[in-house]
């Protein structure tokens, strides 16, 4: 038996879409924390925000497609290129969500190479923009997809009142 059907099994039905959400988030993470390494050491050295912001948009359209087609792939009801919009404009949001802590490390703080060793600078970035940061940013997501972008099947208004009935 393969781990997906393992966990199939072991998960209630009600939590398995939250798992899922977690396996895209931790693989967007993974391509967003290295991604944002890889260019805050090398081409965009000393550019924290902006390697933030490369990064964490390059795992969001790969959370997109990952979301759409297999997380919340039971959901829906909306067009497609409204749902992409609302995605998009709900990732915007968690995205300066997720710099926040960032930004306050490095200005606020001052915790930058001006003023602290590479190695010290390094860890607090990772610590802010890739432990902290997200977490708020992934709260915000699950709540926010759930609740608008991927929402429960869209029921037309005409046929909630005739249920009633």
């Amino acid at each position: 038996m393969n781990p997906i059907d393992s966990v199939r099994q072991i998960l209630p039905p009600k939590h398995r879409e939250l798992a899922k959400f977690l396996a895209v988030g931790g693989t967007s993470w993974i391509v967003d924390t290295g991604l944002f390494t890889l260019l805050s050491h090398t081409v965009l050295d000393g550019k924290v925000i902006t390697s933030k912001l490369i990064s964490v948009l390059v795992s969001t359209i790969l959370s997109y497609i990952l979301n759409r087609e297999w997380s919340f792939n039971g959901r829906g009801g909306r067009e497609r290129h409204h749902e992409a919009m609302l995605f998009f404009l709900f990732n915007g949001i968690a995205l300066g969500l997720n710099l926040v802590p960032l930004w306050l490390s490095h200005y606020v703080f001052d915790i930058n190479p001006a003023h602290y060793a590479r190695l010290t600078v390094t860890v607090v970035d990772f610590i802010s923009a890739n432990i902290i940061g997200t977490l708020i940013a992934m709260a915000f997501r699950y709540w926010s997809y759930r609740r608008w972008v991927f929402p429960d099947e869209l029921v037309p208004v005409s046929a909630e009142v005739d249920e009633s009935r």
